[in-house]
């Protein structure tokens, strides 16, 4: 089931993420769901938070193909290294491309769809993309990342766009 995908600046985006207890079939459920919702979007990652969900939960497809589907429960990021600038967007914030200064390789743990630990280890796009994700689910919007005035203009064109989509 495709779900309601939350809009910058909406304070939903700004809650903390709780971790998952068990991986059963709701967690399941809530995972197919956001994968049927990024690919319609369509985008290379999606967390759970954005779909008004706060469970630390993302899924990431980066392939060109978009058949390489990677569910990350409660994930974690503990190795960082070789900053990079890469242009980035979000579905959340539909339509804003800016570049953003992230670690370009990253070294992680977390559960997948089954429950079951896994580590990882990444760089490039996916490496960003799990960054990315991984902010949502602690509140953090990649426009944060960019100046003040920045943040405003964004915060007025999407509000703008809301205004007149209604």
């Amino acid at each position: 089931m495709q779900r309601q995908i939350l809009r910058y600046p909406d304070p939903g985006l700004r809650a903390h993420a709780a971790p998952v207890r068990v991986v059963d079939e709701q967690v399941r459920r809530l995972i197919d769901d956001m994968a049927e919702t990024m690919y319609q979007a369509p985008g290379i990652g999606l967390a759970a938070i954005q779909v008004g969900v706060p469970q630390r939960v993302i899924v990431v497809d980066v392939s060109n193909e978009r058949n390489d589907l990677r569910v990350f429960v409660n994930p974690e990021i503990i190795e960082r290294d070789g900053m990079g600038v890469t242009e980035e967007g979000c579905l959340s914030v539909p339509g804003v491309f800016e570049e953003v200064a992230r670690p370009q390789k990253i070294r992680g743990r977390a559960l997948d769809r089954d429950g079951r630990p896994f580590e990882f280890e990444t760089e490039g796009l996916l490496a960003v993309c799990i960054q990315h994700e991984v902010d949502h689910l602690n509140g953090k919007v990649f426009v944060d990342y960019l100046s003040r005035l920045k943040q405003q203009r964004i915060r007025k064109k999407l509000e703008k766009q809301q205004r007149l989509a209604m």
